[in-house]
């Protein structure tokens, strides 16, 4: 028997990349899984594979009403929510000054309002189901700053401090709330990337979507006293410069 039998899980942006890596496993160990994404075509084929436990549903996280008749359509057919993964991300690549207002409040849309309203939408299933786990994918780029994603960067550091609101609201209902920070994992986001884009890393390599959804899983299963909390998974990235040591005496930094 798997570790979530019987919880309800919704999981977004879950047609591909990470999102469907979390989708995946939390099916595997039990979980019934909403496949919730704005591509509902690659979403059902996700969803056709997991099982009769696996619906899909079409959802914009940038709507209110789309949040609320997706929360209503999952109750009615699997039961109150347990789990909560806000996956759902865009990201805008340039210099700020070149970067139009709607491209910029569009990245803001979708990753900080998106888990927001999805937040609001769940909760009182979430009491429902006697608490749960909400956990909000992040970035490395929500821990320290990258030129280049400015509109990227405000949101998943925005993102950090909601999580932090939410898990101080929300405790009192037995419902934790915890962010995940990926760095570089090898998705289509990352595709035009090459391996010299990680070569610097203490692990020099992309992370893999898999790597994230055992994080997910940790957090919902294992980190029963953690609410607030950052989870990392960067590499080393964070740990500080790289330095080469040749010898006892001689380190080149």
């Amino acid at each position: 028997m798997g570790r979530l039998t019987e919880r309800v899980a919704i999981v977004t942006g879950a047609a591909g990349g990470i999102g469907a890596a979390v989708a995946r496993l939390l099916a595997a160990e039990g979980a019934a899984v909403v496949v919730a994404d704005v591509r509902d075509t690659e979403g059902a084929e996700l969803a056709a594979e997991l099982g009769d436990r696996a619906p899909s549903v079409a959802l914009d996280v940038t709507s209110e009403d789309g949040w609320q008749r997706a929360v209503a359509e999952v109750e009615r057919e699997l039961g109150p929510v347990s789990v909560l993964v806000n996956n759902a991300g865009i990201a805008a690549w340039g210099p700020m000054e070149e970067q139009s207002l709607e491209s910029f409040r569009q990245v803001i849309d979708v990753n900080l309002q998106g888990p927001w309203l999805g937040m609001r939408a769940v909760a009182p299933s979430l009491r429902r189901s006697g608490g749960g786990v909400i956990v909000n994918i992040s970035s490395l780029a929500g821990l320290t700053a990258y030129a280049g994603i400015g509109s990227y960067a405000a949101s998943k550091w925005g993102l950090r401090g909601l999580t932090k609101t939410a898990a101080l609201e929300l405790a009192p209902d037995g419902i934790r709330v915890c962010s995940v920070h990926p760095g570089a994992i090898r998705t289509p986001m990352t595709a035009d990337f090459d391996d010299s884009y990680t070569s610097g890393q203490p692990i020099p390599r992309f992370g893999e979507p898999e790597e994230v959804a055992r994080m997910v899983l940790f957090v919902v299963t294992e980190a029963t006293f953690s609410t607030g909390s950052e989870f990392v998974l960067d590499g080393g990235v964070l740990a500080g410069p790289p330095v080469v040591v040749s010898s006892k005496d001689d380190a080149e930094y």
